[in-house]
């Protein structure tokens, strides 16, 4: 059995979906898998003036993965690619024991007893890592 944190807002955050479904080319795309467990997501973003002006995400992968997913949908838009860079080091920091991250991307929080799963450490970030490389054919990564 797992000790994994379902907690009811967890499972709230991956039952929501935010972003759920695909943007309309043309848009920036990247699929990123975890072959330790087969998770997948396509992500897609649309990037104007510095900024992410849309995200959608197709997430085929557990429940962490998923929540991670939507708080990207819920909260990336608007945000740089440099805020995006931010994200990715506070959610690793708050997996290595550190707090989660804050403002608009509190939601993390949900995810930050993972930290003691270090097997499961890849499935928060997935989404976050799919965000960054599909943005890294334009030239836009920081």
């Amino acid at each position: 059995m797992s000790d994994l944190p379902y907690t009811v807002d967890l499972l709230r955050l991956a039952a929501e979906a935010h972003g759920a479904g695909r943007l309309a080319p043309p848009c920036l795309s990247h699929t990123e898998t975890n072959p330790v467990c087969g998770d997948r997501i396509t992500l897609d973003l649309k990037l104007t003036g510095g900024h992410i002006a849309a995200i959608a995400h197709d997430t085929r992968a557990c429940v962490l993965t998923q929540a991670s997913a939507s708080i990207l949908g819920q909260a990336l838009a608007g945000h740089t690619m440099a805020e995006l860079t931010a994200l990715r080091e506070a959610a690793a920091a708050m997996l290595a024991g550190g707090p989660a991250p804050d403002g608009a991307f509190a939601a993390y929080r949900h995810l930050a007893e993972v930290a003691r799963h270090s097997a499961r450490h890849r499935c928060v970030l997935l989404p976050i890592d799919a965000a960054l490389k599909a943005a890294e054919p334009t030239g836009q990564r920081p």
